[in-house]
């Protein structure tokens, strides 16, 4: 193992009236991908910009190899005293060269002579990504990176990340990122960090081992000590357990939405049941909608029944927001009709999350100073609501401007889940969330006895929540697909394999298929072209490689979900880990390939038949 680069012993930090942390030893190879983990208020945030050199401990050294290029990706930077983006990002020392920043602008895709007063949320996090990614950095410390961006910019920096030749430490709401691009995991949970040499992918696993272990001997303490253990007590494996229920009871909505969906296409969800219109909360009939010269949406039709999670997908600037607006009524389509049904009452929680006044205490927030807090027709008091969504019940009197983003995010979500409703709009949930209030918030939308509508880029989220998605592409066409994300994004690829280049075609797409190396056994055609004997090989094997990667896979989870493997054999636990990814990787090549071969493939029939 290469010696580290950087590291912390003994880190120390006193927040308010006592320790946040004591004893952290932190070291960093030249090549670690490493994610830092740990529930909102445990004080990731605050350990990045130790390790930075942003702030300065009460503990511990600090030592650094010299000459090694330190840089941190904040999630929110202070742009205030600059005029646009380009000024922040070329400002102050250590500011990247204007060419390199140019370089990655127009990679990622923003405008850094937008102004920074008027710049959306998602234009500063890519100006932020910029500016530390074009200071060619040796250690890159991201918080959040995922934060505010559409699909198409988060696939990028995960690129951009696979191919960056330095070390990392990522904090991110953001499982897929995370399980892809992480080799080691960090977690800091009450004051102590622990590393384990694994993936995110196996982080669940871990942790539930280390929790199993401390559960065990919390049994010998007693009866006070217990109860300090609270947390552990919800039980990580019991937390499994309800989510392994709860996406089976999402695939099956799933499967009933794509039977109502019919083929591949259909625009309308309709029921053959006659009491199909009393399910119905919104109805949407060929709607049409533009701004100016520029088509947003092009007859749609979609009727949403009682209990459908939707969820939105898009890249940013293709229209969700608009399409979610035309649902819920604050915007009239230009044609075709929207219809809600009378009885619908949303709470919208949008993507601002407008902040609550930062001297207000959770208590006013909660339940307007008192001890009780109405949830959607039932009393229950405010310290037993605030342990549902994770908080520590002392918090009552605490202001909210000593809660992080997070906590912040989470009290909101909090008092607004309490009202009632049958209508759940969710702008971007996920922003500022940890990983267990993610799960606490899937099991939320779970037991919600109304319909939700999601816009989010998170893969995860989307797939573990939603049992349709509506995929946007910006050019007014709305694909309506029976399930998540995953499912999308394949109907997607499937469509785009199996659409042969359109002769002539103009624009940027038509330029990238021109500019295409053809494929030698294809170059031919005619009657007489056949595929190499390389090409038929893969289109012959690849099926039955990918069944038993598949199965391989699946040997290997199940091997890793015993509880006590990694407390009994460590190793083999690092060992399945990356056995999975590694095999993971292997299948999606594999399905890239025969996709690849198998077009070509019916490219070479299409051109005998036309012969």
């Amino acid at each position: 193992m290469a010696p580290p680069i950087l590291s912390y012993e003994d880190l120390g930090l006193i927040q308010g009236e006592g320790w946040l942390f004591r004893h952290l030893d932190v070291h960093i190879g030249p090549r670690d991908r490493l994610a830092l983990i740990g529930r909102n208020g445990a004080g990731k945030t605050t350990l990045l910009k130790c390790l930075a050199g942003f702030i300065e401990t009460d503990e511990g050294a600090r030592k650094i190899v010299p000459g090694t290029k330190v840089v941190l990706l904040e999630q929110d930077p202070d742009m205030g005293a600059h005029s646009t983006l380009e000024d922040w990002v070329l400002a102050g020392a250590g500011a990247p060269a204007a060419h390199e920043a140019a370089a990655i602008a127009h990679q990622i895709g923003i405008d850094l002579s937008r102004d920074v007063k008027t710049a959306s949320g998602g234009e500063r996090r890519r100006a932020a990504i910029v500016r530390a990614l074009a200071q060619e950095p040796d250690v890159l410390f991201l918080d959040e990176p995922t934060n505010h961006l559409d699909l198409g910019a988060i696939d990028w920096l995960e690129e951009w990340l696979n191919r960056f030749k330095g070390a990392f430490i990522v904090i991110s709401h953001d499982r897929t990122f995370l399980t892809r691009l992480t080799k080691s995991c960090l977690w800091l949970d009450r004051g102590t960090l622990r590393r384990a040499e694994i993936g995110f992918g196996g982080f669940d696993a871990w942790t539930e081992s280390v929790y199993a272990e401390e559960i065990r001997a919390a049994e010998k303490l007693d009866a006070k000590l217990k109860l300090e253990l609270h947390w552990l007590q919800r039980g990580v494996t019991a937390r499994r357990r309800r989510n392994q229920g709860r996406l089976a009871k999402l695939n099956e909505m799933r499967a009933q939405r794509a039977a109502m969906l019919g083929p591949a296409g259909a625009a309308k969800l309709g029921l053959a049941k006659d009491d199909v219109k009393t399910k119905t909360v919104i109805d949407a009939e060929h709607v049409f909608k533009a701004f100016g010269d520029r088509q947003i949406i092009n007859d749609f039709t979609l009727r949403i029944q009682r209990g459908d999670r939707i969820g939105l997908v898009g890249a940013n600037g293709t229209g969700k927001t608009t399409l979610l607006k035309l649902l819920t009524g604050e915007l009239k389509p230009d044609s075709g009709s929207v219809t809600q049904a009378k009885t619908l009452t949303g709470i919208v929680i949008d993507q601002q999350r407008k902040l609550m006044e930062p001297t207000r205490r959770v208590r006013d927030v909660l339940a307007e100073g008192g001890d009780w807090i109405d949830v959607r027709g039932h009393k229950k008091h405010i310290k037993g609501y605030l342990k549902e969504f994770l908080f520590d019940p002392s918090l009552t009197e605490a202001p909210i401007g000593s809660l992080s983003g997070g906590e912040r995010s989470r009290l909101l979500l909090a008092r607004e889940f309490a009202r009632a409703s049958n209508l759940l709009v969710l702008d971007e949930p996920t922003n500022d969330l940890d990983l267990e209030t993610l799960d606490l918030l899937q099991e939320v939308i779970a037991d919600y006895d109304g319909t939700v509508l999601i816009v989010s880029h998170d893969r995860d989220f989307l797939d573990k929540t939603v049992t349709v998605t509506l995929g946007l592409d910006g050019s007014g066409k709305v694909d309506i697909v029976a399930g998540g994300y995953e499912d999308w994004a394949r109907r997607r690829s499937e469509a785009k394999k199996s659409s042969p280049p359109r002769a002539g075609g103009t624009g940027r797409a038509a330029v990238e298929d021109r500019d295409k190396p053809f494929p030698q056994s294809l170059a031919a055609g005619g009657k007489g072209a056949k595929l190499s004997y390389k090409d038929q090989r893969d289109l012959d094997r690849l099926p039955q490689e990918i069944e038993r990667l598949e199965r391989e896979i699946a040997a290997d989870e199940e091997a890793l979900h015993d509880p006590d493997l990694y407390s009994r054999d460590p190793m083999r636990f690092a060992a399945l880990t990356r056995a999975i990814a590694d095999k993971r990787a292997a299948k999606e090549a594999a399905e890239h390939r025969w996709l690849e071969v198998a077009e070509m493939a019916e490219q070479l029939a299409r051109g005998a038949s036309a012969a």
